[in-house]
């Protein structure tokens, strides 16, 4: 089995960068989701509520975060961040602190996002020094992980057999296929077997640097909706009413791919192509 993409987000609900190969840390892939976007009192805003925000282009260059979008000039944010100041921030139920980008990011932010139900807009980075804990009741005993901004997890797994078996499914509806982008992976193997990561312990490189603990299945939400490119919903409702019929979990809701935290490997670097192995669940 082989991995056949890596991607990261390192703007919460922006738009995502496919890489040939990324440093892993413990929060995951370097640089994922290590900004978001937040209102005027700090909490979190996704393509939930603006799926605009997918049509936001992302780019890293050697010293700088670019975001670029047809309706304004591209912004810079520079990586290394210099006496910014400090503010509480909220992922669901999770306070984070975080520094404030500035009105620079603010204003760009409203020039092609608008406001949200009145409220304006700020672009925000995970303090460097800050711990935000995975919720441990899905852990194996011993162990522990913490993340940045992503909804609960470092990594999301999911194998391309599952991706085949919804567009199948979407096909006998007489939809378009779906490209992988809609489910927002960090990594992508080339097993056949539709939702096989659902059984799987563990995922690791063949020759033992690195390896991840697959912890809970990712129920789905209405991103799943958006076209990743356009920022625009075409079919309103699929593929998540689709993932909902199959019942994949046997359980209320649309389930696609496991969250996944760092067992091993920190520094390690992973490559498009790589052999990997995964473990069954006892």
């Amino acid at each position: 089995m082989k991995i056949t993409q890596l991607n990261i987000y390192p703007v919460k609900s922006l738009g995502g960068i496919a890489l040939d190969t990324a440093e892993l840390t413990a929060e995951g892939l370097a640089w994922d989701r290590r900004w978001m976007v937040v209102d005027d009192v700090g909490r979190f805003v996704t393509q939930r509520q603006l799926p605009a925000m997918a049509s936001i282009r992302v780019r890293l260059e050697d010293d700088a975060l670019v975001l670029e979008h047809p309706a304004a000039a591209p912004l810079r944010v520079p990586l290394v961040a210099e006496s910014l100041p400090r503010l509480p921030v909220y992922v669901w139920e999770d306070c984070c602190e975080a520094l404030d980008e500035g009105a620079e990011a603010r204003d760009w932010l409203g020039a092609v996002l608008g406001d949200w139900r009145g409220s304006g807009l700020r672009l925000v980075r995970f303090a460097p020094e800050h711990r935000r804990a995975v919720e441990p009741h899905y852990l194996a005993p011993g162990e522990r992980a913490h993340t940045g901004f992503a909804d609960g997890y470092p990594l999301l797994v999911v194998s391309e057999g599952s991706l085949a078996e919804v567009n199948r499914r979407l096909a006998a509806k007489g939809l378009d296929p779906v490209s992988m982008s809609r489910f927002r992976p960090s990594l992508v193997v080339d097993d056949a077997a539709p939702f096989a990561e659902d059984g799987w312990d563990t995922l690791a490189a063949a020759d033992g640097a690195w390896r991840l603990g697959l912890r809970k299945p990712c129920q789905r939400c209405k991103i799943t909706t958006v076209d990743q490119h356009s920022g625009e919903i075409t079919v309103p409702g699929e593929p998540l009413r689709t993932l909902v019929e199959m019942n994949t979990r046997l359980a209320p809701g649309g389930y696609f791919g496991q969250n996944a935290i760092v067992l091993e490997g920190e520094g390690a670097r992973l490559a498009v192509g790589d052999d990997v192995t995964a473990r069954a669940r006892p």
